[in-house]
């Protein structure tokens, strides 16, 4: 591929990428064309995925375009140690242009070259709470990595962080209007159950919440659940 060609498949490719931003793509279908495109556009890249992790022991490799990426992210949360994890947790940009020659992550370099990985990049993509990801590209060869491969993977895994940090505020606007159903529901429920009106509902609601500690939106659905059935006081 000649440098014109490069320069039109790159053009064409980040073009699709931002504009299924404008369309309701799901999440997988999105990170699943940044790594695709990863493959496509970076010589020398042999496998990429995302890797999001859940708290210390929840790793979920998605998006992959090969089984190599997923099994060797289960070989980082075993051997707690590797590329990916430092991108997601600490480092925003993890290299390694050749991993036979690796002492920072020594049980994974090792199972790594073992099935043909030779290099890494990770990106991290995002952090929210307990939640990180991480864009990680394995290379067949050695030195595929340069300045300019790392900027364009820069510019994919800005487009996948994107797309994770859109969906997670989906989740959260969801969440949030089933929990106002949830509470004009309880509400309901006590305004006809007491003959009260819906302010006075929802004091008696923040009150059990407050004098159970417990939080609101549990103390609703735990009152929905119970439906008919006697409710004290």
């Amino acid at each position: 591929m000649n440098d014109q060609d490069y320069a039109d498949g790159l053009r064409v490719t980040m073009s699709e990428l931002t504009a299924h931003f404008h369309e309701p793509v799901d999440i997988a279908t999105t990170l699943f064309q940044v790594t695709s495109a990863a493959v496509e556009l970076i010589e020398g890249v042999e496998y990429a995925d995302v890797l999001l992790i859940d708290g210390i022991d929840s790793f979920q490799s998605v998006a992959s375009t090969g089984r190599v990426a997923s099994d060797l992210d289960d070989v980082q949360r075993r051997f707690g140690e590797g590329p990916c994890i430092d991108a997601a947790l600490d480092d925003v940009v993890t290299v390694s242009n050749d991993l036979s020659e690796e002492t920072r992550w020594p049980r994974f370099a090792e199972s790594a070259v073992a099935v043909g990985v030779h290099g890494m990049l990770s990106f991290r993509l995002y952090t929210h709470d307990a939640r990180m990801g991480a864009l990680n590209l394995f290379a067949g060869e050695r030195d595929v990595f340069s300045s300019d491969v790392e900027a364009l993977a820069a510019m994919l895994a800005t487009q996948a962080a994107i797309a994770l940090i859109a969906d997670d505020k989906e989740l959260q606007f969801r969440s949030a209007l089933a929990s106002r159903d949830m509470i004009g529901q309880a509400k309901g429920m006590i305004m006809e159950r007491f003959n009260v009106d819906a302010m006075r509902a929802f004091e008696l609601l923040k009150r059990l919440s407050q004098e159970s500690n417990t939080r609101l939106i549990d103390i609703a659905t735990e009152l929905v659940a119970r439906g008919s059935e006697p409710v004290g006081r």
